[in-house]
């Protein structure tokens, strides 16, 4: 199924209304912590494969931030005031917490970004509760590879996955797989606030033969 221009213009309209459109600007270079090492190879592995779908880099070293995507995998919101340095990392950290508390939410993500609008660092934090804990590795890791390769929506895949199984193997839906290609595409500008972006990425999506 190829995404219209509607459907890809949702994806990136935030709750507030607001068009938001943003790809990396520079390689990721990605680091994890709380999670097993024998997990690592998953989390990386899901990173590389979308990543090298969006025709994007990843290195070892950001020259200027060392890491510029940082995954955070804990038990508890609370944890995160415990962390040295944090504060300087999330805005507003006590009072984040507090909204995801009572929120009762599993994930949050923020990014920062470049003069041109580009994505710069994404910092993505993963509450494991039952839900998550339920979730393969692999699911798990290539289900927030994908959230964090572009700036989505909040609701973007609220109501359906963005991955699939095919044939018993975990992929990326191919209309998602099309629009991040589309993303990528060298022509197109790394960040965007006017809906007409929607139209310039439907019509770079791949149509199936």
């Amino acid at each position: 199924m190829t995404m219209t221009a509607e459907q890809i213009e949702t994806l990136f309209t935030r709750r507030d209304g607001q068009f938001a459109f943003a790809r990396w600007g520079r390689p990721i270079a990605p680091v994890a912590f709380g999670i097993e090492e024998a997990a690592l190879p998953v989390v990386k592995g899901a990173l590389e494969a979308v990543a090298k779908l969006a025709g994007h880099d990843m290195v070892e070293t950001d020259p200027e931030l060392g890491s510029n995507l940082m995954m955070f995998f804990f038990a508890d919101w609370a944890e995160l005031l415990d962390v040295p340095g944090m504060d300087g990392l999330v805005p507003d950290l006590a009072g984040q917490v507090e909204r995801l508390q009572a929120a009762g939410a599993n994930q949050y993500r923020f990014f920062r970004f470049e003069e041109n609008g580009a994505i710069k660092a994404a910092f993505v934090f993963l509450r494991m509760d039952d839900s998550l804990r339920d979730m393969s590795a692999q699911v798990l890791a290539l289900s927030q590879a994908v959230q964090v390769i572009l700036l989505w929506s909040e609701d973007a895949f609220q109501e359906q996955s963005p991955l699939a199984l095919a044939d018993e193997a975990l992929v990326l839906r191919p209309e998602v797989a099309d629009v991040i290609r589309a993303a990528y595409d060298p022509v197109m500008p790394f960040a965007a606030n006017d809906p007409s972006h929607a139209l310039r990425l439907a019509a770079r999506v791949q149509v199936p033969s």
